[in-house]
């Protein structure tokens, strides 16, 4: 597993540097956001969907589960928090085999169901400002997306 580490030192770089890996998904990806509360996964999911051209404000999907937005690709967010200690199935694989890029947040909670080949990345807190994203790539795509983020 091919691993890098980024620091950003604001939420507007946090959303550059999401914006810049997105230009690089395609249709299928398959991406996973950890971290506590508050350490920036929402904030990174909105420089997903900027990047895809998504032009809804994009918002936690923490009550729904999951929201779909139209971009130059389909954008699926998912907060599966809710979903804990459930074996709940919403139709998973319908997204993470579609023709759209798939940004789940909380991910450690519906493991079962997510594919092997996806993007982990990690976010952590450091100070009211400052986060430090660690993105794991099991897979040559995204080793290749990873190395192409000037960071």
């Amino acid at each position: 597993m091919h691993e890098q580490q980024i620091k950003t030192q604001t939420a507007q770089e946090t959303i550059k540097l999401a914006e810049e890996l997105a230009t690089n998904l395609r249709p299928g990806d398959v991406l996973t956001l950890e971290g506590d509360l508050g350490a920036g996964k929402t904030t990174f999911a909105k420089g997903i969907a900027k990047g895809l051209g998504v032009e809804r404000t994009v918002s936690s999907p923490t009550f729904t589960i999951v929201k779909e937005y139209e971009g130059e690709i389909p954008f699926y967010h998912m907060d599966v928090y809710r979903l804990e200690n459930s074996d709940e199935d919403i139709g998973f694989s319908e997204y993470f085999n579609g023709d759209g890029i798939a940004v789940v947040e909380w991910a450690q909670f519906i493991e079962d169901y997510l594919p092997e080949d996806r993007l982990n990345i990690n976010i952590t807190y450091v100070d009211e400002h400052t986060r430090n994203l660690t993105f794991s790539a099991t897979s040559k795509h995204f080793e290749w997306v990873v190395n192409e983020l000037k960071g």
